[in-house]
């Protein structure tokens, strides 16, 4: 199947699923067929501070209809943050719709997990990852926490590298959603999030939001 991505947002999640679909596909008999198009990142993250659902979903429906129009016969969006809109862009996607919140509201079902945390945009953390965890006990960073893994997250987005500061401000974070508020695996709920996690042990079980959703991709691929 061909699998048009929306990217771009940010760059560096972007290249992580592209990387990490290549990867899966290496020792595949199919070969990959895939279309990316670019997203604004400053324009969603102002759409998403905002509220705007509609609006980002029509852009996400323009950007859908060139990837059909190159082939694609379904589509994902590489941003956690962009699923804030995912309801109202599936009812207009020209194209089914991989939605990274179905892939992580599953694989939770299936391992039995019961209470989770949550680090990424203000948007995902406040909202639970935008209500679709039910029957999960999602915690988020409290009071000031909130806003300071929210800050930190946005702007290793936007730079696409990870300082030592902001990852400190996961870490701490995740700790304190594990110790104190008894989360028994906290999700890496911003795509961008690999930029801090990867190569270090943050002190607790976190499950990579962006894997789950790119093992899915990859599935649809193969058919």
């Amino acid at each position: 199947m061909h699998i048009g991505l929306i990217g771009g947002i940010g760059p560096a999640a972007t290249d992580y699923y592209y990387r990490r679909l290549i990867r899966t596909f290496a020792n595949r008999p199919e070969a990959l067929d895939l279309t990316i198009a670019h997203a604004d990142s400053p324009t969603l993250l102002a759409h998403l501070a905002e509220g705007r659902a509609a609006e980002q979903a029509a852009i996400f429906e323009r950007l859908t209809r060139r990837l059909k129009a190159a082939g694609a016969e379904a589509v994902a969006v590489t941003s956690i943050a962009g699923h804030f809109c995912i309801d109202a862009f599936r009812q207009v996607s020209p194209l089914p719709v991989i939605d990274l919140l179905s892939s992580v509201a599953r694989n939770l079902d299936e391992a039995g997990y019961r209470s989770v945390g949550v680090l990424g945009t203000k948007g995902a953390m406040a909202s639970a990852l935008y209500g679709r965890l039910k029957g999960i006990d999602v915690v988020a960073p409290a009071g000031a926490a909130l806003d300071q893994v929210h800050q930190a997250y946005v702007d290793m987005a936007v730079s696409g590298v990870a300082t030592e500061a902001q990852r400190e401000v996961f870490f701490d974070s995740g700790r304190r959603l594990a110790e104190d508020a008894g989360a028994e695996a906290v999700l890496l709920g911003g795509t961008d999030l690999f930029l801090a996690f990867d190569g270090h042990d943050p002190g607790f079980k976190a499950i990579d939001c962006a894997l789950l959703h790119i093992d899915d991709i990859a599935e649809e691929a193969a058919r």
